[in-house]
């Protein structure tokens, strides 16, 4: 065991310190006897799978625009990158979770519970803005409970999270007694996000970017974000240097909330309501999809903004494709399960845990 550790920050640079061997190569490199399959995972192990995710959206964006007519719009780019804007905000609470070897499954249901109760209050005399105040209560609430319950209780953040879902599905019913509830039309600043638009962009791409931006740097600028890489590359280790696991993992899952907060802001600007069944559909899974695909690894401590990016484009270059083709959504949700599984199985190929990675908590 070496004097020093090496955590994956989301550029995929080393971030040194002590007390700890990297699972990010010195696994492998100490079992030279794997022979081919060991040099071939550990030569793709190089290879940065953002950028490998990138190339393949760019060959899949040309191909379509030669293939299918009206793909290479201009209108019809713009409907590309606002539809995954909302994806992306949720992909980026999702890859801070996943990145600290966390998991958030409550996420969707956090923002359409909020946002139901919230708009559900608006008819009953709460003016919009306390409206969205409180909404981003009920999800700050929701935050610290699950934060709480895996970091303190010590529960499996994927059961604690699951029931977490179902609990705000049936309290926000319970509450707002419909499954849409719709925004205020005479309400413009609670649906600006949504519909506005500013020197012609419309404004949830220009969220998605804002809130990417501020969370790269928060990520890769902030002694806090450095603390999230280290605790997903070995909790373990982590703890021994002195990083206060436990209000980190709070923390982590406030931040989650507050981005399902976010989403759900544009959500409703533009769509002008919020659907409670949305909780009941694949949309938690999109969010898993785009940030496994971007290339934050399950493992922990690998990945960043661009990873959710990356994910985002390919999966929202190829559903777009396939709506233009008028594909069925059944068939469209097993493209989705596929892809899933495949980018499963080779972060797990390319990433594989063994007995140091495997240490959970602290």
């Amino acid at each position: 065991m070496r004097d020093e550790y090496v955590a994956r920050g989301p550029d995929s640079g080393a971030v040194s310190g002590r007390l700890w061997e990297g699972n990010n190569g010195m696994a492998m490199q100490s079992n030279p006897a794997g022979g081919t399959s060991w040099s071939l995972r550990h030569a793709l192990g190089r290879l940065s799978q953002e950028e490998v995710v990138a190339a393949l959206t760019v060959v899949l964006l040309i191909g379509f625009a030669l293939a299918l007519p009206g793909f290479a719009t201009t209108a019809n780019f713009v409907d590309l990158v606002r539809s995954i804007s909302k994806l992306g905000i949720l992909g980026l609470g999702m890859g801070v979770i996943v990145i600290s070897r966390g998991i958030d499954l409550s996420e969707v249901a956090i923002m359409a519970g909020s946002w139901c109760v919230a708009l559900a209050a608006i008819p009953r005399g709460l003016p919009p803005f306390w409206a969205a105040v409180t909404a981003l209560a009920i999800c700050v609430a929701i935050g610290l409970a699950n934060g709480v319950m895996v970091a303190f209780v010590e529960a499996p953040a994927l059961f604690v999270t699951l029931a977490t879902a179902f609990v705000i599905y049936g309290a926000a019913y319970w509450v707002a007694a419909a499954f849409v509830v719709y925004a205020p039309q005479d309400a413009p600043g609670l649906v600006f996000a949504g519909r506005g638009a500013l020197h012609g962009i419309p404004m949830p791409i220009l969220v998605f970017a804002a809130a990417a931006l501020i969370m790269h740097a928060f990520l890769s600028r902030t002694s806090i974000g450095r603390f999230i890489y280290a605790q997903g590359d070995n909790p373990d280790a982590a703890r021994l240097t002195g990083i206060a696991l436990r209000p980190l993992t709070v923390l982590e899952y406030v931040l989650v909330a507050a981005l399902a907060w976010l989403a759900g802001l544009v959500w409703i600007g533009e769509t002008g309501n919020m659907q409670m069944s949305i909780v009941q559909g694949t949309a938690i899974f999109d969010v898993i999809l785009v940030v496994v695909l971007g290339g934050i690894s399950l493992v922990g401590g690998r990945g960043g903004v661009f990873s959710v990016v990356v994910g985002c484009a390919l999966i929202g270059t190829l559903l777009n494709a396939l709506t233009i083709m008028n594909v069925n959504s059944e068939v469209q949700n097993i493209i989705r399960g596929v892809v899933l599984l495949v980018a499963i199985i080779l972060d797990n190929w390319l990433h594989p845990r063994d007995e140091e990675t495997a240490r959970q908590g602290d």
